[in-house]
């Protein structure tokens, strides 16, 4: 427990075939089958400890997905139909996120008792761990139920929601019904399972530039917080969905990142579905994409910096098998000239006529995908327009992408002066295996514009689907209620209708066997499309999500 919550050690994921012997003990913390935790010591962090050690081993960073309608999605004529009527009963929810406020009347059943299954916070270090974890306190139904019936239930079961996304979520997906706020989860007698994350280490944000004051977390937390959801899931034998309304714009954005390619082997397990937000970085101008054709082959793209961003990277990544160099030129047109592609080294570089400092990591091959990596990282920049010229050491057509930080690592006045909004689904949204959900404005038919576009950047279809995401009705910490927009409000909906297939299929003997990837394919199937358009898109997917859909293709005729 010291380790993995201590300042002074790096959490690096590493491939369990690399762990040396002697490394095994208290400087491993096991994530999966694949994947472990290895502590090391940072002492004085350097951003140049990125590249001392491989890329790929650091954390990615992810951020929120949402910012704080049941027809649309057929939800109510399934529970109308006597012969289905379901509301999710046996199933379970689990909800990885800024924790839940347990006290809303929202996760309460008709006699006061819970809905919620456990909650392991991993912020507070007073309570017992769950089996198998060594930080972070679990608390059961019991003791929550315990809480609830005391007149201070805060010093029985201490945890907060103190963000709010997370209550919203779950309430979305399996809130209590209210009529006097026109409120109900979509699977109300689902039970949930929630995960408080703790924030991202200083250590890491240091590393890869993030602000002290973002609301972010850390990859490796995440994967322990979804094997968390299996265990509970097994222990009780029960099916369970896993709604991840967090994304991240570090990586590839091919499915290779440790989480993405943990959740797509756990996608294919009985009984177990994961739904992902595709993002909200369609209309934000976080990605760039170029693609160069004729000689003399170079690439110069620009970049506004506004004032209020001090700490951020960009990622560039080339399609093999070019090798690209990058000049990068200030606003008073001072240059670095060109920074070559090399094994395991950072440079460091500052201006004289322009305030900042660049650490650039040109990487000629990163070891988790074997492609071409070139990592800026800005500290301090001065505001205005920075210019970035590529240049393919190959001599012939090459093309490569471009990516800011997510969510809210980076501000609105910080974005590329042509950007583009296709292939900015954020990780893990673009593993094979998942569900990546993408988010539509259910009273005008029509996509957010802020909604991330496919496909991946190896061509793969995505989003999955498409769901009502626009103001849907939530509960808030200190029973408040509101709304949340965005494709992780969409995506705790899609949870709420995964739970009622699993209803159907696990709890009534319908389908007892059935994956996630299973799930994947009836939602699929079911789906809403328009005859104007052709799927699968790089919009919506393979279309609307309809549950109903589902159940009238399964019906035998």
């Amino acid at each position: 427990m010291e380790k993995i919550l201590d300042e002074n050690y790096y959490d690096l994921i590493i491939d369990n075939i690399l762990v040396p012997s002697y490394d095994i003990g208290n400087n491993i913390t096991y994530l999966n089958d694949r994947h472990s935790l290895l502590h090391v010591l940072s002492g004085q962090v350097d951003a140049c400890d990125l590249g001392t050690s491989p890329y790929h081993r650091f954390p990615s960073i992810y951020t929120l997905t949402s910012t704080i309608s049941l027809e649309a999605s057929g939800v109510t004529a399934v529970q109308r139909n006597p012969a289905l009527n379901l509301f999710g009963t046996g199933a379970l929810i689990g909800i990885i996120d800024t924790g839940v406020d347990y006290m809303h009347p929202a996760f309460k059943r008709n006699d006061g008792s819970t809905q919620i299954v456990s909650i392991w916070d991993q912020t507070i270090q007073t309570g017992e761990p769950p089996q198998g974890m060594t930080f972070g306190s679990e608390y059961t139904k019991e003791l929550i139920n315990l809480a609830l019936q005391s007149s201070e239930p805060l010093s029985v079961v201490p945890s907060q929601d103190e963000v709010g996304h997370g209550t919203a979520l779950a309430s979305i997906a399996a809130g209590n019904p209210n009529t006097g706020q026109d409120f109900s989860g979509v699977a109300p007698d689902a039970e949930l399972v929630v995960v408080k994350l703790k924030q991202a280490k200083n250590n890491l944000r240091r590393v890869v530039f993030v602000p002290d004051d973002v609301i972010c977390y850390q990859e490796s937390d995440i994967m322990l917080a979804a094997r968390y959801l299996l265990s509970v899931a097994d222990r009780l034998g029960r099916p369970i969905t896993i709604c991840t309304a967090l994304g991240s714009n570090d990586g590839s954005h091919d499915g290779q990142s440790a989480l993405s390619s943990y959740y797509d082997y756990i996608a294919r397990l009985s009984r177990v579905c994961i739904a992902i937000s595709a993002g909200n970085e369609g209309n934000s101008g976080r990605h760039y994409y170029g693609n160069i054709t004729a000689s003399p082959y170079n690439s110069e793209f620009e970049l506004r910096v506004g004032i209020e961003d001090r700490l951020f990277s960009i990622e560039i990544w080339p399609y093999a098998p070019s090798r690209l160099s990058i000049d990068i030129i200030s606003p008073s047109g001072e240059s670095t000239s060109p920074i070559y592609p090399r094994i395991n080294t950072c440079e460091r570089f500052s201006f004289v006529f322009s305030t900042g400092v660049i650490w650039v990591n040109n990487i000629s091959f990163e070891e988790e995908t074997g492609e071409q990596l070139i990592l800026l990282r800005f500290d301090n920049p001065a505001e205005g327009i920075w210019r970035f010229i590529v240049h393919n050491l190959e001599d012939e057509p090459f093309s490569f992408h471009a990516w800011l930080p997510s969510g809210d690592a980076l501000s609105r006045n910080t974005y590329f002066l042509q950007p583009n909004p296709d292939t900015t689904i954020t990780s893990p949204g673009n593993s094979i295996h998942t569900l990546t959900v993408t988010a539509y404005n259910q009273d005008s038919g029509s996509i957010l514009i802020d909604s991330s576009r496919g496909y991946t950047r190896t061509g793969f279809p995505k989003p999955s689907l498409a769901a009502p995401g626009y103001e849907l009705t939530c509960a808030l910490p200190n029973n408040r209620y509101g709304t949340l927009t965005g494709t992780g409000a969409a995506t705790a909906h899609t949870c709420g209708i995964i739970a009622l297939i699993f209803e159907w299929a696990v709890t009534r003997g319908n389908y007892t066997s059935i994956t996630g990837v299973d799930i994947n394919q009836l939602l699929i199937r079911g789906a809403s499309r328009s005859p104007n358009n052709t799927y699968p898109n790089n919009i919506w997917g393979y279309g609307q999500i309809d549950v109903n859909g589902v159940f009238e293709r399964l019906a035998l005729f």
